[in-house]
């Protein structure tokens, strides 16, 4: 797997998708805590369910920093 950092790259399309996929997820978050359901997501590899109360709780964890 290419483990370059896609926001370096050449093609300004490219570069810009990471932002996408930042908004895509962070979207999809408000989703799920507006109908109180999870998501799941993959971290260092492992598929992880996140209930609508962790992301609340992740949320404010993000704005007390």
């Amino acid at each position: 797997m290419n483990q370059k950092d896609i926001r370096t790259s050449s093609d300004p399309d490219l570069a810009g998708s990471y932002a996408a996929m930042l908004r895509a997820a962070r979207s999809a978050e408000d989703l799920a805590i507006k109908t109180n359901t999870s998501v799941l997501v993959s971290l260092d590899g492992k598929d992880v369910e996140l209930k609508a109360e962790d992301l609340i709780q992740l949320r404010k964890q993000e704005s007390s920093n």
